[in-house]
């Protein structure tokens, strides 16, 4: 099984719909451009959000046990995904990539 790179490339904030339907909340999101995680195989790395992980875990499932080709050539890189968060208001996109190391 690969270890799997993820790497926080983007984030959205939107804040007309956070004002219109969301209650307040302190560090809804603590994540940064740039931060990494490696993978030790599908588990989920320490300090990633559950609903984020939720979100790319079958992902980094998939390119962890070998798969490749998602989505019959999506990515320039067959042995990677972009996968956004399903946070609404805030949304984050990860790069995720296979990395030759096996766990």
């Amino acid at each position: 099984m690969k270890k799997c790179r993820i790497t926080v490339m983007r984030m959205a904030h939107y804040d007309d719909l956070i004002e219109r339907y969301e209650n307040p909340m302190e560090h809804a999101c603590d994540m940064q451009v740039g931060q990494v995680w490696i993978t030790n195989g599908w588990q989920k790395p320490e300090g990633m959000c559950d609903s984020a992980w939720e979100s790319m875990s079958p992902f980094v499932m998939t390119l962890a046990h070998g798969g490749e080709n998602l989505y019959d050539g999506w990515m320039k890189n067959k042995k990677s995904a972009m996968i956004s968060c399903n946070d609404g208001f805030r949304p984050v996109s990860f790069f995720i990539e296979a990395l030759e190391e096996d766990v």
